[in-house]
């Protein structure tokens, strides 16, 4: 399929005025101005439409809890063990769940979902596509992420049952005692498959086997931060053994942002467009997006679905760019480029660039202006029918 005469928003280098996408087997092969264009007996003409990538959201729950359900439905917290790495995102999100149809109806091609933040160690995320059927042929990476939840909500949720952690000093011991006991059991296993004769084959443990990829593999570490102790503390946590982590919500960010940049995290921010319905909520401001991209740190704005539904991330990046002051294009990378970099998939997703997916998103104008409409959505290099409910 050849994208002609169409304005470019890349979120990878200059946009392009007017130019053209080439994409091949659901790869864009080829991205330029018209000038270069290629011959491709299947065409389809933009005629100066604004084609941007598929929107991505580094940070939801989708598909765990289910639209329009309640207990039923509800699979994104296993809130019987403060410690449950072993919880795997793909085992709980129903692609079948109408929010993945409007999600996509609205722009987001690819979700970052996995378990909320009753448990100080809640488990394994998942980056996927919005678009299938089955689980398995939608997901990008799996396990895409380790989620860790610092403050209220795991405090909340276990002095509720009267039983650890219901201090922050329970909840940062608690990933602590789990992180040092994975490194033991990594290392204890190296020590045996080096030498099976002499040294004991540690007994299998199904939580160390996923901690064994964050203290050892490098897995994202995605930290649930609100307030800027509990920032700090998720980054003492990440410094003392050596994690690749990202901080998650970071609402006082703005407060500590100078910090944040010597630290060199990612950040996630968000939800924004909600009410400060906790203490930990107290600074929430669209501001924070400004104060953190003026630091140059990356970030990316969340919906933290089903906080905000899915389908009005782009809205939320809209609403930061008129409340925060900054430009469209650059409130446009925190739901594209950045996002997908904070969640380490930039290779497959939120550029329009040679060799990744040919998810890409057609608009009438800029596609954070509020009166902006999306005309078509083509994902995996196919254009979606939505009146069908399949890809042509």
């Amino acid at each position: 399929m050849l994208i002609k005469n169409a304005y470019i928003l890349t979120m990878d280098k200059e946009n392009i005025e007017n130019g053209f996408i080439l994409t091949e087997g659901g790869k864009i092969k080829k991205v330029g101005r018209m000038k270069d264009c290629p011959e491709c007996e299947e065409a389809f003409d933009a005629g100066g439409l604004y084609v941007c990538p598929g929107f991505v959201d580094s940070h939801s729950h989708i598909g765990m809890w289910e639209d329009s359900l309640n207990a039923e439905g509800d699979d994104g917290n296993e809130d019987t063990d403060p410690v449950t790495p072993h919880l795997r995102a793909i085992d709980a999100v129903n692609p079948m769940d109408y929010a993945f149809r409007e999600a996509l109806s609205n722009g987001v091609t690819t979700v970052v979902t996995g378990p909320g933040s009753a448990n100080p160690v809640s488990g394994q995320f998942i980056a996927m596509k919005t678009y299938g059927i089955r689980i398995d042929d939608m997901k990008i990476k799996e396990p895409a992420a380790m989620k860790m939840a610092l403050g209220e909500n795991p405090k909340g949720v276990y002095h509720a049952k009267n039983q650890s952690p219901s201090t922050r000093m329970g909840t940062a011991a608690l990933i602590r005692e789990a992180l040092n006991k994975a490194k033991k059991y990594a290392q204890q296993l190296k020590k045996y498959e080096i030498n099976p004769e002499e040294e004991d084959e540690p007994d299998y443990d199904i939580k160390m086997e996923a901690l064994k990829e964050v203290v050892e593999g490098g897995l994202l570490v995605k930290f649930h931060a609100h307030r800027a102790d509990d920032i700090f503390t998720a980054l003492r946590i990440k410094n003392e053994f050596g994690l690749n982590a990202t901080i998650e919500h970071c609402t006082d960010g703005y407060l500590i942002a100078k910090y944040l940049k010597e630290e060199n995290v990612g950040v996630c921010v968000g939800p924004l467009l909600t009410d400060r319905s906790k203490p930990e909520l107290a600074n929430l401001s669209f501001k924070n997006v400004k104060a953190l991209l003026d630091e140059g740190i990356r970030v990316s704005i969340i919906t933290d679905h089903p906080v905000i539904p899915q389908k009005h991330l782009a809205l939320c990046a809209a609403l930061a760019a008129k409340e925060a002051g900054i430009s469209k294009d650059l409130a446009l990378l925190t739901i594209t480029r950045y996002a997908a970099e904070n969640a380490q998939i930039g290779h497959r997703v939120g550029s329009i660039k040679e060799g990744l997916d040919a998810d890409i998103l057609f608009f009438d104008r800029h596609p954070l202006d509020f009166e902006a409409r999306l005309l078509k959505v083509m994902a995996g290099g196919k254009f979606i029918d939505f009146k069908e409910g399949i890809t042509k």
